[in-house]
């Protein structure tokens, strides 16, 4: 899994909380300037609900749509890889992509959001996350795993809805290139098309700036593609 982040993360960003899995959740929304825009979820990384990942959020309000980053840890943030390794295990998979079916009720509900269907965009834990999600939820018609790693086996997707776009790197020792292959294969098999899986010349995590994985080439052109292809399935 990747290194330790280089700086001291401040506690989870948190300005919002909604109704989800029987609990009040909190997370990070941002809007857009016009006020309203299409639904997107951001799905953290195993670190938590972190600056860069409130960020995204911003970044995406942006590009114009409505932008909410869920909480899956309830404030906590780690401050090293086994710290995080720990909060991520303590964290089941089924209970995840509750809170995160939540999530959408909430963002589907809020009176900003044009779309009738979300997207969803998760890196390394969160870019699996998607997937789990996206495989049960068909209010999710745009899934962008950003090198996801799958906890165990993989989903079943028949019942996945969504259009796939994913990014991984070449040299990620987290998610090798024959993983990628499996997911493609797997997608392929059980739905009848096959995701958009891209590679990069790059490492895990490669789309965070504020780690030394970051590398721009890779990850500017992850993002450029990824605001398109949401436009282009939200509207």
């Amino acid at each position: 899994m990747p290194e330790r982040p280089t700086t001291t993360e401040t506690p989870a960003r948190q300005n919002v909380t909604f109704p989800s899995a029987g609990a009040t959740a909190h997370g990070y929304v941002a809007l857009p300037p016009s006020g309203r825009g299409p639904g997107v979820l951001v799905i953290q990384e195993w670190w938590g609900l972190t600056g860069h990942i409130a960020d995204v959020a911003d970044r995406l309000a942006a590009e114009g749509f409505v932008a909410l980053a869920p909480d899956l840890y309830g404030g906590s943030v780690a401050h090293d890889s086994e710290e995080a390794g720990r909060m991520m295990k303590a964290l089941p998979v089924a209970r995840g992509v509750d809170l995160l079916a939540g999530a959408v009720d909430h963002l589907l509900s809020r009176p900003e959001v044009t779309s009738d269907t979300v997207g969803a965009v998760g890196f390394c834990m969160g870019g699996g996350f998607v997937l789990y999600l996206a495989a049960v939820d068909p209010r999710v018609s745009a899934a962008v795993p950003f090198y996801g790693v799958i906890q165990g086996e993989l989903p079943d997707f028949s019942g996945l809805r969504a259009r796939v776009l994913g990014h991984y790197g070449e040299q990620d020792a987290s998610v090798p290139p024959e993983k990628v292959d499996e997911l493609r294969e797997t997608i392929r098999e059980q739905t009848g098309t096959a995701p958009d899986l891209r590679r990069y010349p790059a490492g895990h995590a490669f789309f965070n700036d504020r780690r030394p994985a970051y590398e721009p080439g890779s990850a500017d052109r992850a993002w450029r593609d990824t605001v398109s292809f949401l436009h282009e399935r939200l509207g």
